[in-house]
């Protein structure tokens, strides 16, 4: 219901109520105001609106202002919930079910349209639930990576916000330290505390009302991962994030955190500097950019998408693949053939064999780079991988470039060297003939399933969180 016609309607049920308080019929009070009944009938139930002459006219027939019979709220609890009602019915969610809405009649009682109202509402509720089907969170993230693609993994505005809250805090150079990070937590008014009983559905929770960012413990080892927590909570303050609409708003509020939280970590002057240097040299490599920050290898992969295109005029890949072959993570502006599904998606898809990132789980010493150089249909592209293993599994970071702009990286000398027909089944996915005729039909494999393929998309605004688990939290520390 737009916004006009909920005024007609609050404006129909007023002139309805004054009418009857005064006892008059349809018929009289179109007589004593110049207008048929019927025309008036239209009036009271939203469906026409009435002349400027004619409200006066009417505010006078009933002994009231006209501006007591144009206040947006209704004139009783019944009008009320028949506003309600039909607000509910107009909704989107109410007319893809395809149900014929419900038409009050006088004799209806404001119990059965309290009770009707109690199931528009609930599905509602649960409307905002189930914030997306899986097909729908697919969908969302590609035109997310599709959107960063467009702007080459570049904001600029949230840089030059980093950049900003940094100098406030008396951040120089170096890497960002715990105690820098919770001085620009008190700027905004925020404490950062660390406890051991956060919720397993959060990784951290901000109090509002008290100024309180919760962290889990400061003895996880590394360390890194608080300061990039805590600061991805002070960014949905400083960005003016509001609770997520759907799923692709709760995606583009996770990027942008994810976002200010790198920028502050390796902000944009040091790291351009730092970048601008190591290509001059011919040395650019992600474990320099790495160590000279503090922070991850991932990290700085993904650190060097955002930069690398803007300032340096180089395009290129980044991806995170796991031990199985899956791509967890990937960006690409250098037009590298990934695997697509037919939503367009590539998070899930298995990456090709003879890419560098799951040549590097082949590697005997683990400790340094994988360099490779790889034909593929779109051309020949070079990468440097870098494994690694969790509590999940293995996984590696792979970071690469076209041919031509590997000769700004270290390893360009390398001499493994690959070809990729991917998408072309005979590349890797399908075996040998000698491999096939020795054993098709002499093989019956015992298949490991992926629960996750049974797991449904975590519901509510801030998916997979329990509201339970977080409110009785904020009550333990309240």
């Amino acid at each position: 219901m737009t916004p006009t016609q909920l005024e007609l309607s609050t404006l129909g049920h007023r002139i309805r109520h004054e009418r009857v308080s005064h006892g008059y019929t349809l018929d009289e009070l179109g007589e004593l105001v110049g207008v048929a009944g019927s025309q008036l009938s239209l009036i009271e139930n939203g469906k026409r609106e009435p002349k400027l002459s004619l409200l006066q006219a009417i505010a006078q027939a009933t002994g009231v202002e006209v501006t007591e019979l144009l206040s947006s709220e209704p004139p009783n609890r019944r009008a009320a919930l028949e506003i309600e009602l039909e607000k509910a019915q107009s909704s989107t969610v109410f007319r893809q079910l395809g149900i014929a809405p419900v038409k009050v009649t006088k004799g209806m009682s404001d119990e059965t349209i309290e009770s009707i109202l109690g199931m528009h509402r609930e599905l509602q509720r649960r409307e905002r639930e189930a914030i997306a089907t899986p097909e729908e969170a697919r969908r969302a993230n590609t035109e997310l990576r599709l959107r960063m693609r467009a702007v080459d993994n570049y904001l600029p505005d949230i840089e030059k916000l980093a950049e900003k809250q940094l100098k406030a805090a008396g951040h120089v150079s170096g890497a960002l330290t715990h105690r820098t990070v919770s001085i620009m937590a008190d700027q905004l008014g925020f404490e950062l505390i660390y406890v051991s009983d956060l919720p397993r559905s959060t990784r951290s929770i901000t109090d509002l009302e008290n100024g309180r960012i919760y962290l889990p413990p400061a003895s996880i080892p590394g360390g890194h991962g608080l300061r990039s927590m805590a600061l991805q909570a002070m960014a949905h303050r400083l960005l003016g994030h509001r609770r997520p609409t759907d799923y692709a708003d709760f995606l583009q509020q996770r990027l942008e955190i994810n976002y200010y939280a790198a920028c502050c970590l390796m902000p944009e002057t040091a790291s351009v500097a730092f970048l601008q240097q190591a290509k001059k040299e011919r040395d650019l490599a992600v474990e320099d950019f790495r160590d000279a920050f503090g922070v991850t290898h991932e990290a700085a992969g993904m650190r060097l998408t955002n930069l690398a295109t803007h300032h340096l005029g180089i395009r290129l890949h980044f991806m995170r693949v796991d031990g199985a072959g899956a791509i967890n993570r990937v960006y690409e502006n250098d037009d590298l053939p990934l695997p697509i599904d037919v939503t367009g998606a590539v998070d899930g898809q298995i990456a090709c064999r003879n890419f560098s990132a799951r040549q590097a789980f082949s590697e005997q010493n683990r400790t340094t780079e994988h360099y490779q150089y790889t034909d593929t249909p779109a051309g020949t592209y070079w990468d440097s991988s870098q494994t690694g293993t969790t509590a999940d599994g293995e996984f590696s970071i792979t970071v690469g470039v076209p041919f031509d702009d590997a000769r700004w990286f270290r390893g360009r000398e390398t001499q493994n060297r690959a070809v990729s027909t991917c998408p072309d089944e005979s590349c890797c996915r399908r075996a040998p003939a000698q491999s096939t005729e020795r054993w098709q039909g002499k093989a019956w494999p015992s298949a490991r399933v992926h629960m996750q393929m049974f797991t449904p998309l975590p519901r509510g605004a801030f998916p997979g969180v329990d509201d339970n688990d977080v409110y009785a939290f904020l009550d333990r520390h309240a």
